[in-house]
């Protein structure tokens, strides 16, 4: 299949309306995020993030009273996916030394009114769980069960046959469940997602994921000096630069404003931006490919006749893989679900971006490169 094969534009006669374009995309996205910032998600900013599925739309505003007033300190709540889905984010990661009694007596009042007068010893606790030993393998069994059912997180300490030792769970989520459960007894609700992460381990990947996007445009930058020239491969780079920068910044701007997509910065973003800069790059180097050979063909040709001739020929390629990685990830962006949402996002738009860099902001920088140097490029 073939479109766009022979037609003859001149891209880059009109370099200077895109450099417009692309610095007002810029400006508004720095300002974006000194304004508004970016907001980080549990990977990087530490905490306790917790998901429950409600059977039935819930009203966000009620769920986010309820949770606010037991005691866990600052809560963020909003929708999750749906209307029926709901995000806690906490920068708590266990429960607090008041509320920990509070939980226990709970337990121990199921334990009881399920087997009045039952004969029960605690044999260990933590910050996060207590740990029974019953009279009988069989009473473990069912009490796990029970306990289950009534809305803890209970399982057998070991999967023996004999085994007597249960531990349930003492955390934060099982303090939100408990509250809501009363407070909205007529729409059930599972959890189906607890995560922790310490505030140290999240400073710490939050550098790396800065060092890795670094280290791969350095690497990019070096590989492309080796294959093209140093002018083309400082282009190609500027050019991710611009593409990562703007997405970041798109980021910023559109953050709870569209409903159901939850843009937050974290490691599967951080991944999205990395293959972003992947498929960017190799868009470009598809264009300087193809200049590097009309150079050697046309050496009497100016080169931003070479550049858009070979832009040109190389259209038809950059129409045809991108519009069918773009149809694929907008499949996925619209019945990925809920965890894969913002990384097709960003790789939707950041391929839009990408293919817009490739011919209007690295074989630009190269055409203004030759003109205001006055060097003629050569391979």
């Amino acid at each position: 299949m073939k479109i766009f094969e022979n037609i003859n534009y001149d891209f880059l006669g009109k370099r200077k309306i895109f450099y417009a374009v692309s610095i007002s995309l810029f400006l508004l996205g720095v300002i974006n995020v000194i304004f508004r910032g970016l907001e980080f998600g549990i990977d990087f900013k530490g905490g306790t993030e917790i998901v429950l599925q409600f059977d039935k739309p819930v009203e966000i505003g009620k769920i986010r009273t309820d949770v606010e007033n037991i005691g866990l300190g600052n809560v963020e709540v909003k929708t999750f996916g749906s209307e029926t889905g709901v995000l806690v984010r906490t920068e708590l990661q266990e429960i607090p030394a008041n509320i920990y009694p509070v939980i226990r007596k709970n337990i121990d009042e199921t334990i009881e009114n399920s087997f009045p007068g039952l004969q029960k010893q605690v044999i260990d606790t933590t910050a996060n769980s207590v740990t029974y030993q019953l009279t009988s393998a069989d009473t473990t069994n069912r009490l796990v069960d029970i306990l289950n059912n009534a809305g803890f997180q209970a399982g057998k300490v070991s999967v023996e046959p004999d085994n007597k030792e249960l531990i349930v769970s003492v955390g934060i989520a099982d303090w939100i469940k408990e509250n809501l459960r009363e407070k909205v007894s007529d729409n059930p609700f599972t959890l189906l997602k607890e995560e922790k992460v310490g505030p140290k381990v999240g400073k710490e990947l939050k550098e790396d994921a800065v060092i890795a996007i670094i280290f791969s445009l350095i690497v990019i930058l070096i590989y492309l000096g080796f294959r093209f020239k140093f002018i083309f491969a400082f282009g190609a780079v500027v050019a991710l630069f611009h593409d990562t920068l703007i997405t970041l910044g798109l980021y910023s701007l559109l953050y709870g404003v569209i409903p159901g997509l939850n843009l937050e910065i974290d490691l599967t973003i951080v991944a999205a931006f990395l293959t972003l800069i992947g498929y960017s790059i190799n868009d470009t180097v598809i264009v300087f490919d193809r200049v590097r050979e009309n150079m050697k063909i046309h050496k009497t040709t100016p080169l931003i006749d070479v550049i858009n001739q070979s832009i040109s020929k190389t259209m038809s390629r950059t129409i045809l893989t991108g519009g069918t990685t773009l149809l694929t990830i907008l499949v996925l962006m619209i019945f990925g679900g809920e965890v894969l949402r913002a990384f097709a996002f960003t790789l939707f738009f950041g391929i839009i971006i990408g293919t817009y860099s490739s011919i209007f902001v690295a074989s630009a920088l190269v055409l203004e490169y030759a003109n205001r140097s006055k060097k003629k490029v050569q391979f």
